[in-house]
């Protein structure tokens, strides 16, 4: 069995790391700043230090805990876990200087630090400037811990009171073994993992057959680490499919189910009425030949080969395809932002089975404003059944009920918490009511009911909590389809507690650990409190054009790389004389699940 390396820093009498020698499986490393002749005249040193030795711990003396790997040879720099408990510059440092030793620490135990290694840092009540510290200091006052170890590629993963009383034999002590020890009532202990690093995507390239050509199309930068991530596939265990899964075996009680296998397609072709057209993500197709295989392996590209792509076209009564004269072939494609096309499809087909249940599923793609739980890509499943006109209602509510046991069971797996699950009528609901999903459903047909749920509230829908839309459409004079969407992405954030979509999509492994085997729960993050920055970008609108408030939250996002929260309007100028119109906006950055750096940050800014 692995020997589990421990490196104590900045020890005052030895008496912590005395407490933690002799654990079976663990080597102990003890270091102060001081000479051993200076701190064995001291208290207890001495005692523990012998204790140390002779437990067949390493005792080290005059360590900078700012220079770390110049005290251990290359094959020693492994270590598990670093303690450094209650840092201090000493004297009447202020927080300023406290907050460079931090840096310079943090950077430094990088170095040394395995890439699954924590580093405990112990601070005072108040000196951390975390919620977590109570009262709580203002910012500027405050050591800002967690935005300092972000610098070196840190987050702060636990937290948790430090209970020097819990500790056996321990005794605190002041800078340098003062006799004047630090208060440590009310202090906390800050566990700081390694972040994944900030990504760097390169340029995606799909290719595709198109009329006996090959052509290909460059996916759009904000899109290329969610284009092929395979969250329904049949080994994933990702909440959206275990969400999906519950929802189709509970329905499956009550309908025949018959799920569509073949490969929808990427892609649509032609025109969509009513949609605006700034929620869209428009593909340019190019016919010239695609990327070489060598480019490729140079990294000039990656690319992503879908076999099976048909395009679904608008047609006339004859299957002809209508393109507008004079429109460019590139302009009618774009990703598909809803299954909806494919099932209407089955049924104008006739490829169904009354009172069969059809299930489509799979990623849809909208541009949207920035919020946590607006997303630009999600999964969506269509549930699809034909049946006699007349019966629709009854269908309906077999389908909700279905529905509401499904997500019932999986909430009560994961939560105490109170769970409602309502259907509206659609035209009990104002547009400005709705959140993204239900306002763009709403664009691309007639809804007849909204499915809302609410989680620890009561009373009456409140935006942002539509999950799913029902629609109808009469078939001949005899059949009634009806049609159920579902936003799997939002179902998931709501039923395990995750309060931001692109946690969803973080490639670090620690959020599908917390969801092995498919089986949900309550969801708990593993960056902490991470540190935000403020930024404000002002420019002129062209003239003669009209502002695209989407677009702009589209490039934010481009040039972040989804590290941008908010942006809100904060001021707006117009020239009385020549009409012109100035725009500022306050925009908010903040990694959900990464290290993020001020200086970081600056660079991101600058490609505005």
């Amino acid at each position: 069995e692995a020997v589990r390396r421990v490196l104590l820093l900045g020890e005052g009498n030895f008496s912590f790391a005395a407490s933690l020698c002799g654990a079976a499986g663990t080597h102990v490393v003890a270091t102060c700043y001081e000479s051993e002749e200076e701190v064995c005249g001291r208290g207890r040193a001495a005692e523990s230090i012998r204790r140390l030795r002779e437990g067949g711990a390493e005792v080290v003396f005059s360590v900078d805990c700012t220079k770390l790997k110049d005290y251990f040879l290359p094959e020693e720099r492994e270590f598990d876990c670093i303690y450094f408990n209650f840092p201090h510059c000493g004297r009447k440092a202020g927080v300023v200087k406290n907050r460079e030793l931090l840096a310079h620490f943090f950077h430094s135990s990088a170095e040394v630090l395995t890439e699954e290694g924590e580093v405990h840092v112990a601070l005072c009540n108040g000196q951390g400037g975390t919620p977590a510290d109570q009262p709580r200091r203002e910012w500027h006052n405050s050591w800002q811990i967690v935005a300092v170890a972000a610098e070196a590629g840190f987050i702060l993963s636990n937290v948790h009171p430090f209970k020097a009383e819990t500790i056996h034999g321990y005794k605190c002590t002041g800078y340098r073994s003062q006799d004047k020890s630090f208060c440590i009532e009310g202090a906390l202990n800050h566990i700081f993992t390694r972040s994944t690093p900030l990504p760097y995507f390169k340029p995606m390239i799909c290719e595709i057959e198109l009329e006996s050509r090959k052509v290909s199309f460059q996916v759009p930068q904000i899109l290329v680490d969610k284009i092929n991530r395979g969250f329904l596939e049949l080994n994933s265990n990702h909440p959206v499919r275990a969400v999906k899964e519950k929802l189709t075996t509970e329905l499956n009680q009550a309908f025949p189910l018959q799920n569509i296998d073949c490969c929808l397609s990427l892609l649509h072709q032609g025109h969509l009425n009513g949609v605006c057209h700034s929620n869209i993500f428009w593909i340019i197709l190019s016919p010239e030949e695609s990327p070489s295989t060598e480019e490729m392996s140079n990294g000039v590209a990656n690319a992503v080969l879908f076999s099976h792509v048909d395009f679904c076209k608008d047609t006339d009564k004859n299957g002809s395809v209508n393109v507008q004269e004079g429109c460019h072939i590139s302009k009618q494609y774009y990703l598909r932002p809803s299954l909806l096309p494919y099932a209407q499809a089955i049924i104008q087909r006739g490829g169904f089975l009354p009172g069969t249940i059809h299930v489509l599923s799979g990623p849809v793609f909208r541009k949207c404003l920035i919020s946590p739980y607006s997303m630009p890509v999600f999964h969506e499943v269509v549930f699809v059944c034909a049946v006699n006109r007349g019966t629709e209602n009854s269908c309906i509510q077999m389908l909700v009920n279905s529905i509401k046991t499904s997500i019932h069971s999986l909430h009560q797996t994961v939560s105490g918490s109170k769970l409602s699950i309502n259907l509206q009528e659609a035209t009990s609901f104002e547009t400005t009511e709705l959140n993204d999903f239900a306002a763009f459903e709403s664009q691309l047909s007639e809804i007849q009911y909204f499915i809302c749920m609410e989680t620890d509230t009561s009373g009456s829908c409140e935006k942002g909590s539509c999950v799913g839309i029902i629609r109808t459409e009469l078939i001949g004079s005899e059949l009634v389809v009806v049609f159920a969407s579902f936003n799997l992405d939002l179902l998931a954030m709501l039923i395990c507690g995750i309060s931001d979509w692109r946690m969803l999509w973080t490639s670090d492994t620690r959020f599908l650990r917390q969801f092995l085997r498919g089986r949900l729960r309550l969801f708990k993050s593993f960056s902490l409190y991470p540190p935000s920055y403020v930024h404000d970008v002002s420019f002129w609108v062209p003239d003669g054009e009209q502002f695209d408030e989407v677009a702009f939250h589209t490039i934010a996002r481009q040039v972040s790389g989804e590290m941008v929260v908010s942006i809100q309007l904060i001021d707006s100028f117009q020239q009385s004389e020549t009409g012109r119109k100035s725009l500022c906006y306050r925009l908010t950055f903040q990694s959900c699940d990464k290290a993020l750096s001020r200086q970081e940050v600056a660079e991101m800014q600058l490609l505005f």
